[in-house]
């Protein structure tokens, strides 16, 4: 017989964040990546992502210090700008920017022969970003890596967790050999719940 937990509406996340505590026991993680590492787990229910994400030593500082200057936050797909708490963001000065379907990103992918996540990102350089959060194309985030090595975009903290089997691994163990801040969920699992679940972790951080 199943028995189900009376828990009031508003003590939902609050029990659950509870539970991962105590399934997951002590991490070696700071608070604040535990922040994001709870959250992911929470928006998932795959505790895997305790073993897998991986973050730069600047990663955390960066993202609240781009949240707090009221930079946007760049995300490959509609889906991920409907998760990240515009409101919250919004108290910075901050919006939550995606180009994905826009005409002009499709025209542009169609002329330069790319896909529309890549043209997405080369299209939001001049946006003001301080987070990018890829969630699902594994070109948004080898193009966003490629423009920073060119020195034409340069965010404060890229967050990247596509998940997939063709390139995904590949594009994250690149980016967790870079110098610049990241956050990176290692192999094929990621997701957009990810990257949105990190990115609002940052943002109530802040």
């Amino acid at each position: 017989m199943v028995t189900l937990q009376q828990i009031a509406p508003l003590e939902i996340e609050a029990e659950s964040f509870r539970i991962i505590e105590r399934e997951l026991g002590p991490t070696g993680f700071s608070p604040e990546e535990f922040a994001v590492v709870r959250r992911s787990i929470h928006a998932t229910g795959d505790f895997s992502f305790a073993e897998n994400l991986r973050f730069h030593p600047q990663a955390i500082a960066a993202g609240l210090a781009a949240i707090r200057a009221g930079k946007n936050i760049l995300v490959d797909v509609n889906m991920a700008a409907s998760g990240v708490s515009a409101a919250l963001l919004a108290r910075f000065g901050g919006r939550v920017i995606c180009r994905v379907a826009e005409p002009e990103t499709a025209a542009m992918a169609k002329v330069n022969g790319t896909t529309r996540s890549d043209a997405a990102m080369a299209r939001s350089i001049g946006d003001n970003i301080g987070i990018v959060a890829v969630g699902n194309a594994p070109t948004a985030l080898l193009k966003v890596m490629s423009l920073i090595e060119l020195g034409l975009f340069a965010p404060d903290l890229v967050i990247g967790v596509p998940v997939g089997f063709v390139n995904a691994a590949e594009s994250k163990q690149l980016l967790v050999e870079k110098d610049y801040p990241f956050i990176a969920a290692l192999g094929r699992k990621g997701g957009t719940p990810v990257a949105v679940a990190a990115v609002n972790a940052l943002l109530r951080l802040a």
